[in-house]
């Protein structure tokens, strides 16, 4: 049974982020299953570091797009997901290709939800988990 308590589709979370941080650096949302969302980040002259691999910070960026979509659409209408706290460990570095991250609830609740983000390269490898808070907000 889907989680999703918003109209979700591919092209509205595109069309959602046009013009932001998210289209500047390439991402692309690929899917929205029953309890997931996915997307991916290129791994280019947009997004690599000075050492030649994926930056960091973008897949923290890829992370939290994901977590926080997958919050705000799971939430009642009227209620807005807000970003509490984020953690990112990176495992392993990625050079070229994509990084695609799938984003799961592990909690959602009246006040606050929590999600897992898995990262992995074009091999299946896994390169980053994320998890992030978002708190839910009603409205006033």
């Amino acid at each position: 049974m889907p989680i999703w308590k918003k109209e979700i589709s591919i092209e509205e979370l595109t069309r959602s982020h046009i013009d932001t941080a998210v289209a500047t650096l390439g991402v692309e949302f690929l899917e929205v299953g029953d309890d997931f969302i996915r997307a991916r980040v290129p791994v280019d002259k947009r997004t690599r570091q000075p050492y030649g691999i994926l930056h960091g910070g973008v897949s923290v960026v890829l992370a939290e797009t994901l977590g926080s979509c997958g919050a705000h659409y799971s939430a009642p209408e009227g209620e807005r997901c807000v970003g509490l706290d984020i953690n990112a460990n990176h495992i392993k570095a990625t050079t070229s290709g994509w990084v695609t991250g799938t984003a799961r609830p592990v909690h959602r609740g009246r006040s606050t939800q929590v999600w897992q983000i898995d990262l992995t390269n074009d091999a299946g490898e896994l390169t980053c988990v994320s998890r992030i808070t978002m708190a839910v907000l009603t409205a006033r």
